[in-house]
């Protein structure tokens, strides 16, 4: 017995030494080279996406004589969740995800989410519009496509909810336009794949709003790229991994970076750093040890979706369809039939179907979401796991789903589709966020977040959806966290050139809202809905004319999608 206590023991204590190891060992600094330049570069952009990007073509602007640096570990910018095949491509604009309007217990709709949103989206809209005049974006069908955007539910209970949504919603300037419908003719007019096939019997309705966009932000990636590459202080180096992150007594940062082709490894010294590398954020947010990051784990989650290709269907299919998580389903697997303008062509994308895994990026490593594990978060993250297991159930179903299986969900939208006329695509990584909340312990978060330092040099974005609809002003955000000096000296009078609207909420004035929309629909090429000047209740319930072309769970936000 005393032999087989000690082994027992021994056992324990083994264990023990590789929990502490496995949780201690991924802060470990390893030694690096020296900085190669004593004078510090402006900024290092960790992440060719659209993030990044964005915040080089603010700062490009505001700054011009800053020396930028970006690095991207794939061969090319805009390849993991910025690709067009890597999201749904949808101008979040809060127009058909019911996600963002949960119905309160007093049966009221809560619309301040979706205004939010909304006014978030207007503002990419005058970032681009102003990217276009000024040369960097080229015509705007290259990467922005008018492509109404529809809600559809069925069953007496999501339709009485749905028409509240709308009276709800279209009170709002920005919401004005949206269209109600329970008559079949009239959706099949709006969109004809949803009705045709189904059982004239079954009880529907819809809201249609013409002033949706399809957004294909890989193409914006890669266009404001170029305009940032015309400048001799903006370098881009691809195949090149950031791999360690340490501070300098003087605050500035030591950024190494390894070359993937060379095998090389060199240092950088920078008085600012952006990390903006999508899933993989999180992982280099704790290499930089600032205290802010030992409150943050991930929690990684996948989509698929079911495309189709062929131009019979493809060209029938003009709206952005979103429906109603079914019952006991979490925010990320609300359905959507997605019309999609993807390398010129016209798509149709259905989904999404949840696809778990263990990378932090499309074109990561299984290893990531162990890596990220540490003293630090393990505690929160078994905590998280425990308070949702409706959503590890529902992952595990997802993993199970076979073609028949998702070929039955969609002919709940499609009822005409064959299983011949799609194929599975897989599409980018997102991580969800797992933070320390003061009062409620550690939560999931569905989102974005922006996490910067105390002294101003470092910032990172976690999180996901709506992420690249709403990147200007989330970018924005940014500037006011990490640059509060410059911004006061200067850099807000040269932002309200930029978005005109910096500082005010359009919802406030419908005068407001028709000049910027004005505006922005005249260079997008977008249609365009004058809302009136009155806006009581009255007026903006009444049917508009047709749009005109451009001359207790501890589960945050959990109404927002994740995919």
């Amino acid at each position: 017995m005393k032999k087989l206590a000690k082994v027992v023991l021994g056992l324990l204590v083994l264990l023990l030494l590789a929990s502490a190891l496995f949780l201690f060992w991924p802060l470990h600094q390893r030694s690096v080279p020296a900085a190669g330049n004593d004078k510090p570069v402006d900024v290092v952009l960790v992440g060719g996406g659209i993030m990044s990007i964005t915040l080089a073509t603010f700062l490009q602007e505001l700054q011009p004589d800053w020396n930028i640096q970006v690095y991207e570990r794939l061969d090319g910018v805009a390849l993991e969740s910025s690709d067009g095949w890597n999201n749904a491509g949808t101008g979040h604009s809060a127009f058909a995800e019911l996600n963002y309007t949960p119905e309160l217990p007093d049966g009221s709709i809560e619309t301040k989410r979706a205004v939010g949103i909304a006014e978030q989206f207007e503002i990419s809209r005058q970032f681009w519009s102003h990217q276009i005049r000024e040369g960097r974006l080229s015509q705007p069908s290259d990467f922005i496509n008018p492509t109404p955007h529809m809600s559809f539910v069925w069953g007496d209970e999501n339709i009485a909810y749905l028409h509240k949504r709308q009276q709800a919603l279209v009170k709002n300037p920005l919401f004005y336009g949206m269209q109600y419908s329970e008559d079949p003719a009239q959706i099949t007019q709006w969109a004809p794949l949803l009705m045709e096939g189904r059982d004239p019997k079954q009880k529907v309705a819809a809201t249609w709003m013409p002033l949706g966009t399809d957004v294909n932000f890989g193409v914006i990636t890669r266009q404001l790229t170029a305009g940032l590459e015309r400048s001799p202080n903006f370098t881009l180096h691809l195949n090149h991994e950031v791999r360690a992150l340490r501070q300098n007594d003087d605050k500035s940062w030591n950024v190494t970076v390894k070359d993937l082709k060379s095998d090389n490894e060199t240092t950088v010294k920078s008085r600012f750093v952006f990390i903006g590398a999508g899933g993989a954020a999180l992982k280099l947010l704790q290499l930089s040890g600032i205290p802010e990051s030992k409150n943050y784990a991930g929690f990684p989650v996948g989509g698929q979706f079911l495309a189709f290709q062929d131009p019979a269907i493809a060209n029938r299919h003009s709206v952005k369809a979103y429906g109603m998580a079914e019952t006991g389903s979490p925010p990320m697997s609300v359905p959507h039939l997605d019309a999609r303008k993807l390398d010129g062509k016209p798509v149709v994308l259905f989904g999404p179907f949840a696809l778990y895994s263990t990378k932090f990026l499309k074109h990561g490593s299984w290893f990531d979401l162990y890596s990220s594990v540490n003293h630090n978060n393990v505690a929160g993250m078994m905590d998280v796991g425990l308070e949702n297991l409706d959503l590890v159930k529902y992952l595990m179903g997802q993993a199970r789903l076979n073609d028949d299986d998702r070929q039955a969900e969609l002919v709940k939208y499609f009822p005409h589709a064959k299983r011949e006329d799609w194929k599975l695509v897989t599409a980018g990584q997102r991580v969800q966020i797992i933070k320390k909340d003061p009062e409620k312990g550690s939560i999931l978060q569905f989102g974005t977040e922006i996490v910067t330092d105390q002294d101003h040099t470092l910032a990172a974005l976690l999180g996901a959806s709506p992420g690249a609809s709403t990147s200007p002003p989330i970018m924005l955000d940014l500037l006011k966290k990490a640059f509060p000096e410059q911004m006061a000296a200067g850099w807000e009078t040269r932002l309200k050139q930029i978005v005109p609207s910096y500082g005010r909420k359009l919802n406030d004035s419908p005068a407001l809202t028709n000049e910027i929309r004005r505006l922005t629909s005249e260079t997008l090429k977008l249609p365009y809905l004058d809302v009136p000047v009155e806006t009581s209740p009255a007026v903006m319930l009444t049917p508009p004319p047709a749009a005109k072309p451009a001359e207790a769970k501890r589960n945050a936000n959990e109404e927002l999608q994740a995919l």
